[in-house]
C-alpha cells in the first residue's frame, strides 16, 4: 500500500465514523415515533440490502460454503448481534456505560489480530501505546468529567457482547476482503443481518403499523439510516478495512464519541467541555502514533 494514498483511506474512515456518530439522533427519533430498536435495525438493513442488490447483483454466492458461512458470521457480528446487544444494553445500563464499553472495541480488535495472526503480524509497543492513548482519550470524552460509573451486570454484559462482536467483525473482514470485493461483502452483511434477526420476532412478534411507517419523519430517518448510514457507510468501511487493515481502520471507532458530542452540541445544545477537548486531543494523538508506528498492513 502506497504511503501517499493512505490519507485518502483515513479520510473516508473518518467520514464514515462521523456519520455513524450522528445516527443516535435518528434512532432516538424513530423510537419516539413507535419503532423498537430491533425494528429499526431490520428496516435499515432491509433498505440497504434491496439497494445494494439493485446496484450489485452479478454474483449471488461465495466460492464455497465455507466462505458463505463466513459471510453469515459477518452479518451476525456486524449486524444482528451487534445492533441488538448494543440497543438492548441501553435498556439496562446507562448510555455512558454502553458507549464506554462498545467504543473500546479497537483495543480488543488489536489484541484479536495479534492473537490470530501471531506469526505474520507484529504489533509494536508504540502502536499498542498509541491505541491505549486513544482509548484513554475516548474514556475522557465519554465520561466528560463524571468519574462515577453505575455498574449493571446485564446491561454491561450486553454492551461488552456488542464490543466483542464488532471486534470479531473486523477480524473476519481481514479474511474475506483478501478474496472478495467490498460491494459483494457489504451486500452479504445486510442479507445475513436481516436473516439472523428474524428469530427475534418469534419471541417478540411485533411489527410497526402502516400509520407509523408512512409518517414523513419516520420515512426520512429510515432513509438516512438505510441509504447513508448503512448502505454507503458499510460499503466505505469495508473498503477501508481492506485498504488500511483491521487495526488501523478500527482505531477510528475511538473517534465516534467525538462526532456524537459535536453533533449533540449542534442539535441539542450540549456544551463542549475542557474534558472533551482533552480527550479529543488524546484520541487524535494516539491514532497518529498508532498509524505511524504500524510495521505491517494489519
Amino acid at each position: 500500500m502506497a504511503r501517499n494514498n493512505t490519507w485518502i483511506y483515513h479520510l473516508v474512515a473518518f467520514a464514515t465514523v462521523a456519520i455513524w456518530g450522528c445516527t443516535f439522533v435518528s434512532t432516538k427519533v424513530l423510537m419516539l415515533n413507535g419503532l423498537s430498536p430491533a425494528q429499526i435495525f431490520t428496516l435499515r438493513f432491509l433498505i440497504a440490502y434491496v439497494m445494494m442488490l439493485a446496484v450489485y447483483h452479478s454474483r449471488l454466492w461465495a466460492d464455497s460454503w465455507r466462505d458463505e458461512f463466513k459471510m453469515m458470521l459477518l452479518g451476525i457480528s456486524g449486524g444482528s448481534l451487534y445492533f441488538l446487544s448494543e440497543n438492548e444494553a441501553m435498556n439496562f445500563t446507562s448510555t455512558t456505560n454502553t458507549s464506554l464499553i462498545v467504543c473500546s472495541c479497537p483495543l480488543f480488535a488489536t489484541l484479536l489480530v495479534r492473537l490470530v495472526y501471531r506469526s505474520t503480524t507484529r504489533i509494536s509497543m508504540m502502536q499498542l501505546g498509541g491505541s491505549l492513548l486513544a482509548f484513554a482519550g475516548m474514556v475522557i470524552v465519554v465520561l466528560n468529567g463524571r468519574f462515577v460509573l453505575h455498574l449493571s451486570p446485564l446491561g454491561d454484559a450486553l454492551a461488552f457482547t456488542a464490543c466483542l462482536s464488532w471486534s470479531v467483525y473486523s477480524l473476519l473482514m481481514k479474511w474475506v476482503s483478501a478474496k472478495y470485493g467490498a460491494a459483494f461483502i457489504t451486500r452479504k452483511v445486510f442479507f445475513y443481518g436481516v436473516l439472523t434477526i428474524l428469530p427475534y420476532y418469534i419471541f417478540y412478534p411485533t411489527l410497526p403499523t402502516a400509520a407509523v411507517l408512512t409518517k414523513p419523519v419516520v420515512v426520512g430517518n429510515l432513509a438516512f439510516l438505510g441509504c447513508l448510514a448503512s448502505m454507503i457507510c458499510f460499503l466505505t468501511w469495508n473498503w477501508c478495512i481492506s485498504k488500511l487493515g483491521a487495526v488501523k481502520a478500527t482505531n477510528w471507532v475511538y473517534f465516534n464519541p467525538i462526532t456524537t458530542m459535536i453533533f449533540a452540541s449542534w442539535v441539542l445544545g450540549e456544551k463542549i467541555t475542557p474534558y472533551f477537548l482533552a480527550g479529543a486531543t488524546c484520541i487524535l494523538l494516539g491514532m497518529f502514533v498508532a498509524d505511524r508506528s504500524t510495521k505491517t498492513n494489519n
